[in-house]
C-alpha cells in the first residue's frame, strides 16, 4: 500500500464504510479469482469444499508457490504467512522432498502391501516423541484424534471425553462455541482451558465414566492460545490419580520444538496424535502412544483391534515424510524459525503498546494470533468475553485487516492466526510487522473506535 493511499485510509474513520471501501478495492484487483469462485458455486456449495479458506467477497485462488511466496491468478505475490495452516512447514515445493515424491511415484502410487517407508518415517518419528512407542498411520489429523479416542475408548472400556471450549480436534470434533452439530456423538463433558481447578473437579466428577481427556498445548483454531505449563502438568498428574488417559493433539503444535510441545513443557501423554507436516506436505495422520496401549492393533492377536484405510501407508506420504523429516526439518531450520516467529510475535505487541491500539498476538514460537481485544487471553472464554456486545464490530475488523494485508501482499487468514514456515526470511517477518504498523497508524482510529473503554 503506497504512502498516499494510506493517508487516504487515514481519512476515512469509519469502520463499515472503511470495510466497505478495503472489498471494492480487492473486487477490482481480483477479476480472474472472482470468476473462478462464482463457476465454482455451480458445481460446490458456495464455490467451496473447504470451510477453512473461504472468505467474502470470495477468496483468492492460488496459481503456484515457490518458497515463502504465493501467486494468484490475477498475478498478484504474496509472501505465505498461512502456510496451509501450519501445514506447510518446509514452504512450496521443496527440492528434496520433490525428489522423494518422484522416486516414490517411479515405483508405483498404490502397491497394496507394506513397503520399507512407513518403518523409515516410523522410526524418525519415534525419535522426535518418545512418547509415541507404537503408532498407527492414518490420513489426516481428524482421523487420527478420531482414533485416538475410540481407542481411549475401547481400552478402558468407558464412554466420555472430557473436552476444553474452543478446542478443534477436526472437522468433526470441533468445540468452538457450541459446537458443530456434525460432530461424533460421544458423551462430552466440557471444561475449561487453562483453569486447572476446574479441570481437576470436571476429572474427579466424572471419573468412573472418563475414558481420556484430550487437549491441545496449544488451542490453534480458538486462536493460538497457549496452555500454561503448569495447567498441563496439573491435568497429567490428575489423570494419573483417577486412571484416565492423557491424549496430547500435537498435529499443529509439534512444529513449535523437535519433540513438541510435550517437550517444551515436560508432559509425557498416554497417546498422542500428529498430522500436518510430518508428510512432507502430503495427506497424513498418526496416531500412537503407550506400548501396552497400542499393541492391541497387532493384527497377530486374537483381540486386536481391526483398523484398515487404504492410504494409511501410501508410498507417497511415507517417502516425503521420511525425507522432509531427516533431511529438510532439521534441528537448526526448526530453531531458527521458531526464534523468528517468538521475535515478529514480541515486535508486533511492541508496536501495539507504541500505538496505543487494543491489539494482542498470542502464540508460541512459529505460530501466532493476532486478536483486537482487550484483557486477558488465557481461553476463548476470555476473547468472547472481550467481543461481548461488540462482536460485529470485531469481524468487521478482522475482514478489515485481512483485506489490508492482503493489498499489501501479505498472505494471511481472514480470522488472522498464521505461522511461519522454514523459508520465512527475517526480511519478510519484518515486512509483515511493517505491514501490520502501516494499518495500526492509518486505522487505529477506527480499531480504537471499536473499544471505547480501553
Amino acid at each position: 500500500m503506497s504512502s498516499a493511499s494510506a493517508a487516504a485510509l487515514n481519512r476515512n474513520q469509519n469502520l463499515s464504510s472503511a470495510v466497505r471501501e478495503a472489498e471494492e478495492r480487492y473486487i477490482v484487483a481480483n477479476p480472474e479469482s472472482q470468476r473462478l469462485a462464482q463457476l465454482a458455486t455451480q458445481r460446490l456449495p458456495g464455490g467451496n469444499t473447504r470451510t477453512t479458506v473461504h472468505f467474502s467477497p470470495f477468496p483468492l485462488y492460488m496459481a503456484s508457490g515457490k518458497g515463502s511466496k504465493l501467486t494468484d491468478v490475477d498475478g498478484h505475490s504474496y509472501v505465505d504467512f498461512i502456510n496451509e495452516y501450519t501445514a506447510g512447514v518446509f514452504g512450496h515445493s521443496n527440492s528434496v522432498i520433490a525428489e522423494a515424491v518422484r522416486q516414490a511415484l517411479a515405483g508405483g502410487i498404490n502397491l497394496g502391501a507394506p513397503t520399507k517407508h512407513e518403518r523409515l518415517l516410523a522410526e524418525e518419528i519415534q525419535r522426535r516423541f518418545p512418547a509415541m512407542e507404537l503408532l498407527r498411520f492414518c490420513n489426516s489429523g481428524t482421523e487420527a484424534n478420531l482414533l485416538a479416542l475410540a481407542t481411549a475408548r475401547a481400552t478402558s472400556s468407558k464412554p466420555a471425553v472430557l473436552i476444553f471450549d474452543g478446542a478443534y480436534h477436526g472437522s468433526i470434533l470441533y468445540f468452538s462455541h457450541g459446537g458443530s452439530p456434525l460432530n461424533m456423538k460421544f458423551e462430552w463433558i466440557t471444561s475449561t482451558f487453562n483453569d486447572l481447578a476446574k479441570a481437576k473437579a470436571d476429572i474427579a466428577a466424572n471419573a468412573g465414566k472418563l475414558a481420556a481427556v484430550i487437549v491441545e498445548p496449544m488451542q490453534g483454531g480458538a486462536g493460538a492460545l497457549p496452555a500454561d505449563p503448569a495447567f498441563l502438568k496439573g491435568l497429567r498428574a490428575a489423570c494419573d490419580e483417577h486412571k484416565v488417559l492423557l491424549i496430547l493433539d500435537e498435529v499443529m503444535t509439534s512444529r513449535l520444538d523437535p519433540g513438541g510441545v510435550q517437550h517444551l513443557m515436560g508432559v509425557r501423554p498416554d497417546i498422542m496424535t500428529l498430522g500436518k507436516y510430518v508428510g512432507g506436505g502430503m495427506t497424513i495422520g498418526a496416531f500412537g502412544g503407550r506400548a501396552e496401549i497400542m499393541a492391541r492393533f497387532d493384527p497377530g492377536r486374537p483381540d486386536a483391534y481391526p483398523h484398515g484405510g487404504t492410504f494409511n501407508n501410501n508410498v507417497v506420504a511415507m517417502a516425503a515424510g521420511h525425507a522432509a523429516l531427516t533431511s529438510v526439518l532439521t534441528t537448526e531450520a526448526q530453531g531458527r524459525m521458531n526464534a523468528l516467529g517468538d521475535r515478529l510475535r514480541a515486535r508486533l505487541n511492541d508496536l501495539a503498546r507504541k500505538l496505543d491500539v487494543p491489539m494482542q498476538t498470542t502464540g508460541i514460537g512459529s505460530i501466532f494470533g493476532i486478536h483486537f481485544h482487550v484483557g486477558p487471553t488465557r481461553n476463548a472464554g476470555d476473547l468472547d468475553r472481550g467481543e461481548h456486545g461488540r462482536e460485529q464490530a470485531v469481524a468487521d475488523l478482522k475482514k478489515l485487516f485481512h483485506l489490508d494485508m492482503l493489498a499489501a501482499g501479505q498472505y494471511i487468514s481472514r480470522r488472522i492466526m498464521g505461522n511461519l514456515s522454514i523459508e520465512t526470511s527475517d526480511v519478510e517477518a519484518e515486512s509483515f510487522c511493517q505491514a501490520v504498523e502501516e494499518f495500526l497508524v492509518s486505522r487505529g482510529d477506527v480499531v480504537r473506535a471499536a473499544f471505547p473503554q480501553s
